[in-house]
């Protein structure tokens, strides 16, 4: 009886807007509200990222060579460290140096260019490993696509770029039935291992870790491991894999320190190596662990791990984000065509920031509980208000690389 555990954590911060006006359009070049940026960096800084890489820290020294863990981090998020947080570098630095936490990849912006851009996805990708390089001293490893998008036509550009390994969505039309507690590959791309979310035991700790209401609260690591030990025995025969995937926001931010959520995953990894039935990994190391003949899956349409859809109706859901995302992705090639380094190196720069998915996210029209979700990240008041700043911001763009406004 085994099983290995992935514990992996998305860490990004968006370029927010500054509140940006017709008047601005032709003027003003700024579209970015620094005092915002570095205001919520240095808070979730403060309660998420600094005490949070401590905690790792001192679990990765006291189980070593056992406790691994894995992250993501954004080159928006990165930049922002280097401006406001350089602390925060320091200490991402310090995990990296351990050998047991793996750097993923994926889209420096933290895009949508997968769907929409396809040499703009390759060039995104590859600023995000050069930046890892440059700012955290380690390469990444294994895929992830921006929110966990993943389509077959995705997957062959992943494949392409020489990958082994691609966290996804466990989405239950995705598996069709089959558990989300194990590794497959992928039939648009058989190699590549598919390293399935478990959204529901993610999601314990993500979302309802908090939650009075909920029946398992409060949440302990012993009755955490003990659901994770019954999907051990379950899968005795062959092994099996359970991807944790989350924003590490959760911790400390979404998840405030006095519900306990630092104290629980203080306690997890000694509760979990302790029963010995457990491995932690990287999906690096999933990924090598996945027979070559794993079930096979099939992406046809994307899926993410956003929302109850787990589509990409987060993000292209309504008429507001589609005509946003054609006005971005239709400035592509007079902004790669533009004369002169300097100026067309910061209006690249200004356009991959416009990119990043949060913009399209805060014009969301959704009801119900997906739409408090957006309204809780949103920085607008409606949907519409952060469709009319967008605009008005890429008319201004657009003027600048010889587009009509």
């Amino acid at each position: 009886m085994s099983l290995d555990i992935c514990f992996y954590f998305q860490v990004h911060q968006p370029w927010r807007l500054r509140h940006y006006t017709y008047k601005d359009i032709g003027h003003a070049h700024d579209y970015f509200d620094d005092a915002a940026n570095a205001a919520i960096l240095r808070r979730v800084a403060q309660h998420c990222y600094l005490p949070m890489n401590a905690l790792l820290l001192d679990a990765i020294r006291a189980h070593a060579p056992h406790f691994r863990v894995s992250f993501s981090i954004t080159t928006t998020a990165l930049q922002q460290m280097v401006a406001w947080a350089p602390q925060v570098l320091l200490s991402f630095r310090e995990l990296l140096a351990t050998g047991a936490v793996e750097l993923l990849t994926e889209t420096s912006h933290h895009s949508l260019a997968a769907l929409h851009d396809a040499r703009e996805f390759a060039a995104q990708v590859r600023l995000h490993q050069a930046s890892c390089a440059q700012l955290l001293g380690a390469c990444a490893g294994s895929f992830r696509n921006t929110e966990l998008i993943t389509s077959d036509r995705v997957l062959t550009q992943v494949a392409a770029m020489g990958f082994g390994g691609v966290c996804i969505e466990g989405a239950e039309r995705l598996l069709q039935g089959r558990s989300a507690s194990h590794a497959y590959r992928f039939s648009a791309a058989p190699g590549l291992a598919a390293l399935p979310r478990h959204y529901r035991l993610s999601d314990d700790l993500a979302f309802r870790f908090s939650d009075r209401h909920w029946s398992a609260w409060p949440l302990t690591a012993t009755r955490y491991a003990d659901w994770l030990q019954s999907e051990a025995e379950a899968r005795a025969a062959q092994g099996g894999f359970i991807g944790l995937y989350m924003d590490y926001e959760t911790f400390g931010e979404h998840q405030w320190a006095d519900s306990g959520i630092f104290a629980f995953m203080r306690a997890l990894p000694g509760e979990l190596l302790r029963r010995g039935c457990f491995r932690f990994v990287t999906p690096t190391q999933a990924a090598r662990a996945t027979p070559a003949d794993a079930a096979r899956l099939d992406l046809p349409q994307a899926i993410s791990w956003a929302d109850q859809e787990r589509d990409t109706s987060a993000w292209n859901g309504n008429a507001i984000q589609r005509a946003a995302l054609a006005r971005c992705y239709g400035l592509a090639d007079s902004l790669r065509n533009m004369p002169g380094a300097a100026d067309a190196a910061a209006l690249l720069e200004d356009w991959r920031r416009l990119q990043t998915s949060d913009h399209f996210y805060y014009m969301a029209t959704k009801h119900w509980s997906d739409g408090d979700v957006h309204k809780y990240f949103s920085p607008y008041e409606s949907p519409y208000a952060a469709c009319i700043n967008y605009m008005n911001v890429m008319d201004d763009l657009a003027g600048r690389c010889g587009q009509p406004r």
